[in-house]
């Protein structure tokens, strides 16, 4: 997985899924109760049905007709609102003084004043920051990059945009600062529209689907701007005018006549400004500060702005759309609204990709997305989606087990399991279900069930819905993490999530400590949340949902807190607690034991807090008190006037205020008159309570006292025992005593228990133990099995862990099951968090940081589990390590690197999903070695050469074999059939083996001239010499390389051009390179010294730059000991050889082995230098002038030409003619 962007979604931990067998299914309560210690750690859980489980979809989809709601994304989240609001109440500041607010960009980003105004009042204030020059700080805080003058840029737009604001909420009586011209009063700007809360609200969407288009992102000429001349409103104004009683001589004048406020003249009737509110008259001159002009737009005066902006903001809510839809038109908007969205079909859009976009528009202010939800919408006027009887859905034979189903939300409510089935009234909602439609986008926000509650959802068809959900044991933390973002929304509405319209990402809850957990519900599947835990969500697209509320008997002691949590917040009760535990009390003898017990506790709880509160209200002196039927009174006439709790056992009225009630907690908020003036309403009095409460005990020990008449009656007790009889009630005890023993056993052994049955077999008698053992054996074994996996966490893989957790919620409850269960489900949740985080680090781009990836590792390490992303993480740990210390020891002291290593460190880098902070530097190396390569083979490489660069530069090791497969074909082919005949050459670039190389090279090469200049002494035959890369005998004109003597036929060999008189020619095969001049060559190893890499290409040229220096030395101290002048003595001698005609060439060759071989020698070495030299070029036309002068007469040639006669050229040796007889003769051009 990528890594994700800045402030990109990440998904938090899925919650658990359940997948119940028929026999598990059949009871739904009892399944809850048995997945609840699991399921009640993450909030919510999710449950999918039997395969075959499909209920029919019943809803009276003709008569369905709904009006959603509105919901824009943005306005959803908490700290986007906030931020929002911010710049309503900034918009309407400046706009009530004729100006027009423009949003400014920074570094092409809209600037967000919220977040600049925050951390301005944080640092202290705009006078602080400037004082102690902290606008940097600030920029940085913002996000923005350090050294680019930001912080200037953020002062002037506060300076401009939010001071004044500031000022005028202080009510500071400060000096006008002078601001810039760039603040106009621009009329221009037709597109601006206040960001107050109602407009935002009333949104009107289309007649079409296309409502809830993408918003165009804000772009710089839309956003908000502010006039030059800025008015700063204090609130002090009026108090000074008043105290120097400048307003009481205003007021005295004519109400004709316009009179300044503050000066009292009516002069200069042309500046004089008329408030649009009250119509008082002020001199723009005599404003703080002073305007120059008179504003274009509405203006408001310093006292009605202080009235409007103090105005109390209206409370949020989502509004109801304008138009009604069908199911068939909604889902049209809805599909269409989508596939345009994505640009692509409805089902191909995945659900991460969903997820992401809306988490990015529910925190964006630059775009705005308006959807609609169909939510809350009554069954019991169109219709479950479940069937239910006397509906108008016909339901076939088959399908009529699912009228009675205890998973039709219909009937789950009031199943005799749940306690709301006590509660007299149909509560829309609680107990009968809503019907939500919801298209892409649609969310239902962060809140908990009305009395903390269980919920159960079931998605009847449609597009998946994602749920998030909070442990109950974290509600209180969720609601201080929000008050502690947004607290600004909490001051005004405490009750804020309880109105279900705010929201928050679960990244930032999770960052803040609170545990979050998602899933995606899919069409057939019910999710659970349990009580007081928080959840929340939206729709992946068009869907139908129901969902209903139930109580379970340990929902009992939430109900009870949720009572007393409503009291302080002033909240409505959907019911009364005290009067369903009242109505459940008096059916005491048909309720379950186990229920009786729980209420038997809460009964406990409701008389104790009773009792002391009429106590304390009899001392306070209340004296007259009355009876009342509370059930009978609509329950508007039974709230309690402070706090709004609905009371039933006891209530407090006043003569002097009839209609109001207060409950106990709350007398003296009733009213102002004596104690003794008010009444005690009660419906049952404390001598009745108590046998109420005694018989819900009786209800709850009757099963106890049950099984003890079984016990006597097993035990038979007082009878006589004889016989046959006596030893089967001895091995019927003894059975008993070890049943015992092992049941009271917290963790018996699976082998005992497995003995006990088998002696169970030979005891004829019915044993009521024996389902109670056959549990704990199954629970035995599987515990068994858990710590047989737990001893190996080397093989405790995931997949393990859920199988044994899905068994474990087969198994009968049992306090040792249900820890071992709690330890498996932490385990899981764990590991899979720590898996999908390594994945997550594995996968992110760019790489995490190697300290990142060791922090996680240290964490993982301790896990007792087989995560295989866990020791991926280990392995890459381990090879970043490794890399790391090889990288650093690469150039430790000095070193210089060779670039092998250099390069398999690069490519070893590839595989390593790490962060390595060397690896850009050796990536520059390289691409410094490789660019430094292209250099060097350009200079020195010939076009379409089939020499690498380091063969080039090397001495030569294939003298000879390179020659012999030449001769096969013309020179004009060899680079296709030229092989590289060194396949180790990296080993050759140390001096000593290149020195070795090079004096093999001109002992092999002065042997090859010896053996190409043997081949032209006289023959027997002339057709018996092969010469040339065609291997025939020589014909017409030749030509004779200078450097390894072969000759070549003319038209085998291709020339550039014909050479001057006194330069070398080089056959194809000895010119391996342009010979580039040397001082073209030095900057090539001084720029490779630069790069401080060691590579053979540079150790082969700093070799080749040597050969060359010590070449030229050696020409030097040639010309010193007078070598050259040896030469001039001979040159009679070689006059006279060229005078002989029939001389051959094998007397001129032996005449150069004879005379001269040091200066043959130092000749030789200069052409196989690959560097151009003028002492090459000198030499070698200082002994052609010296040994062959230029003859004043042509060659005797038959066909030479008269250009030939008049421009010479080319060395004596390098033109021969084929003889006629069997000996060659030299011809001088």
């Amino acid at each position: 997985m990528t890594q994700p962007q800045v402030n990109e979604f990440i998904p938090p931990p899925e919650c658990p899924v359940f997948e119940p067998s028929w026999e598990e299914f059949a009871d739904p309560f009892a399944y809850i109760n048995k997945i609840r210690p699991i399921a009640e750690k993450t909030g919510i859980c999710k449950i999918r049905p039997p395969p075959d489980w499909q209920p029919p979809f019943a809803c009276d989809v003709d008569r369905l007709k709904f009006t959603p709601r509105i919901q824009r994304l943005n306005e959803l989240e908490a700290q986007t609102r906030v931020k929002l609001n911010f710049l309503d109440q900034i918009a309407k500041f400046w706009e009530l003084q004729g100006c027009k607010l423009k949003i400014p960009q920074v570094e092409r980003k809209i600037l967000d004043l919220y977040q600049l105004n925050k951390l301005v009042n944080e640092e202290g204030g705009f006078d602080a920051v400037c004082r102690e020059r902290r606008w940097t700080k600030i920029s940085v805080k913002m996000g923005f990059a350090p050294g680019k003058a930001i912080g200037s840029h953020l002062r002037a737009h506060y300076e401009r945009i939010l001071y004044p604001y500031n000022l005028f909420q202080t009510g500071a009586n400060l000096p006008v600062r002078t601001l810039t011209s760039t603040l106009t009063n621009d009329t221009k700007d037709k597109e601006y529209t206040p960001h107050d809360l109602p407009q935002r609200q009333s949104v009107q969407p289309q007649e079409t689907c296309s409502i809830a288009r993408r918003a165009k992102r804000m772009r710089s000429e839309v956003s908000l701007y502010i006039p030059t001349l800025v008015l700063k409103v204090q609130l002090t104004l009026f108090l000074t005018l008043a105290a120097e009683g400048l307003c009481q001589n205003v007021l005295s004048h004519q109400v004709d006549h316009y009179m300044c406020l503050v000066c009292g003249s009516g002069s200069a009737e042309d500046r004089l400004l008329l408030c649009d509110g009250c119509d008082d008259s002020y001199h723009i001159f005599c404003l703080i500060p002073p305007l120059h002009d008179v504003p274009r737009g509405d203006w408001r005066c310093p006292r009605c702005l202080v009235e409007e902006c103090g105005k109390p903001a209206v409370a949020f809510g989502f509004e109801q759309a304008n138009r009604s839809y069908t199911l068939q038109t909604f889902g049209d908007m809805a599909d269409s609204f989508k596939s345009d969205y994505f640009n692509m079909p409805v089902h191909m859009v995945p659900t991460e990709l969903v997820e992401k976009e809306f988490w990015r528009l529910v925190s964006t202010i630059e775009e705005d997305v308006t959807v609609e939800y169909g939510a809350d919408i009554a069954s019991k006027e169109f219709g479950s989606g479940f069937p239910v009887r006397n509906g108008h859905f016909e339901v076939s034979p088959e399908d009529e087990h699912y009228l009675t189903s205890g998973w039709n939300l219909n009937n789950m409510p009031v199943l005799d399991a749940s306690v709301l089935t006590h509660i007299t009234a149909d509560i829309c909602g609680m107990k009968v279900p809503w019907l939500y439609v919801g298209m892409c986008f649609s969310s239902f926000c962060w809140h908990i069930e009305d009395h903390w509650s269980y919920s159960i959802n079931y998605l009847h068809w449609g597009e998946p819905k994602t749920w998030y959900g909070a442990p109950g044991y974290a509600a209180e933390h969720l609601e201080a993490v929000m008050k502690k973002l947004a607290p600004e929304l909490f001051e005004f509405q405490p009750d804020l999530l309880h109105q279900l319209v705010t929201i928050m990402n679960p990244n930032t809850l999770m960052n803040n400590g609170v545990p979050i957990y998602r899933t995606n519900q899919c069409a057939g599947e019910f999710v659970i949340t349990f009580p007081r835990a928080y959840h929340s969500g939206f729709n992946q697209g068009f869907n139908f949902a129901e969902a209903v509320n139930f109580c379970t008997m340990d929902w009992m002691p939430f109900g009870r807190g949720c009572v007393a949590h409503y009291r302080q917040l002033n909240r409505y009760c959907v019911f009364s607690h005290d009067e369903m535990v009242c109505n459940m009390a008096i059916k005491a003898d048909t309720i379950d034991v186990n229920l009786a017990a729980t209420l038997h506790e809460d009964m406990v709880i409701m008389i104790q807090q009773e009792k002391e509160l009429r106590e304390k209200i009899t001392k306070k002196g209340v004296m007259q008190s009355r009876q009342v039927d509370y059930e009978v009174l609509p329950d508007e006439a039974r709230q309690c006037f402070k706090c709004l709790t609905t009371c039933y056992l006891s209530g407090i009225t006043c003569a002097c205020s009839p209609d109001k009630m207060v409950c106990l907690y709350h007398t003296q908020n009733l009213c102002s008159c004596p104690p003794i003036n008010l009444t005690l309403h009660y419906k049952f009095t404390l001598d009745e309570l108590y046998p109420l409460m005694a018989s819900v005990k009786l209800r709850a020990n009757s099963y106890k006292d049950w099984v003890s008449n079984v016990q006597d009656i097993v035990e038979n007790k007082g009878t006589k025992k004889k016989g046959a009889t006596t030893d089967l009630l001895t091995r019927v005890d003894d059975f008993q005593q070890r049943s015992e023993c092992l049941l009271s056993d917290e963790s018996p052994s699976a082998l005992e228990l497995q003995d006990l049955l088998d002696v169970s077999l030979g005891l004829d008698v019915e044993l009521p133990q024996l389902p109670l053992l056959r549990e704990r054996l199954e629970q035995a074994r599987w515990l068994e099995t858990v710590q047989q996996a737990s001893s190996r966490p080397d093989s405790l893989c995931l997949d393990t862990m859920r199988r044994l957790i899905d068994q474990g919620v087969g198994l009968a409850p049992h306090s040792s099951v249900e820890r071992a269960m709690a330890r498996l489900q932490e385990l899981l949740t764990v590991s899979e968090q720590w898996e999908e985080r390594v994945l997550s680090l594995l996968e992110a781009r760019p790489y995490q940081g190697i300290e990142t990836l060791v922090a996680a590792l240290q964490e993982v390490e301790n896990i007792p589990a087989y995560l295989p992303n866990c020791l991926q993480l280990k392995d890459v740990v381990t090879k970043a390590k490794k890399w790391l210390h090889e990288a650093e020891t690469l150039q430790l002291g000095g070193r210089i690197p060779v670039l092998d290593i250099l390069s398999e460190l690069v490519l070893r880098a590839e595989g390593i999903p790490v962060k390595l902070d060397p690896l850009s530097r050796l990536e520059a190396l390289v691409s410094d070695v490789k660019s430094w390569k292209e250099t060097a083979a350009k200079t020195f490489l010939l076009k379409n050469s089939p020499f690498s660069l380091l063969e080039v530069l090397c001495p030569r090791c294939d003298i000879g074999s390179a020659h012999q497969k030449s001769k096969s074909k013309k020179v004009k082919e060899a680079p296709q059939i030229i092989k590289k005949t060194l396949t180790k050459l990296d080993s050759l670039c140390d001096m000593t083996t290149l020195a070795e190389v090079r004096q093999r090279e001109m002992e092999i090469l002065l042997s090859l001239r010896s053996s190409n200049e043997s081949k032209l002494l006289p023959a027997e035959s002339c057709c018996a010499l092969s010469v040339c890369v065609c291997q025939k005998a020589p014909s017409g004109a030749m030509m004779q390389c200078e450097l390894c003597r072969d000759i070549f036929h003319c038209g085998c060999v291709t020339t550039t051009a014909e050479l001057e008189y006194g330069q070398a020619w080089l056959c194809p095969l000895c010119q391996r390179s342009r010979k580039p001049p040397l001082d073209k060559v030095l900057p090539l190893l001084a720029s490779l010294q630069r790069i401080r890499v060691r590579l053979p290409e540079g150790d082969a040229l700093r070799f080749l730059i040597e050969r060359t220096v010590r070449w030229q030395h050696r020409v030097q101290q040639a010309c010193a000991d007078g070598v050259l002048e040896n030469v001039s003595k001979m040159v009679s001698v070689f006059y006279f050889v060229n005078i002989v005609v029939d001389l051959t060439l094998c007397a001129v060759s032996l005449f150069r082995a004879t005379l001269i071989p040091e200066l043959e020698e130092l000749m030789v070495e200069g052409f196989l230098l690959q560097v151009t030299l003028p002492e090459t070029e000198q030499l070698y036309r200082y002994l052609l002038y010296k040994l062959v002068p230029l003859p004043s007469q042509s060659p005797p040639c038959g066909n030479s030409t008269e250009q030939d006669q008049k421009s010479p050229k080319g060395s004596p040796q390098h033109k021969v003619t084929a003889p006629t007889k069997c000996h060659t003769k030299c011809i001088m051009p």
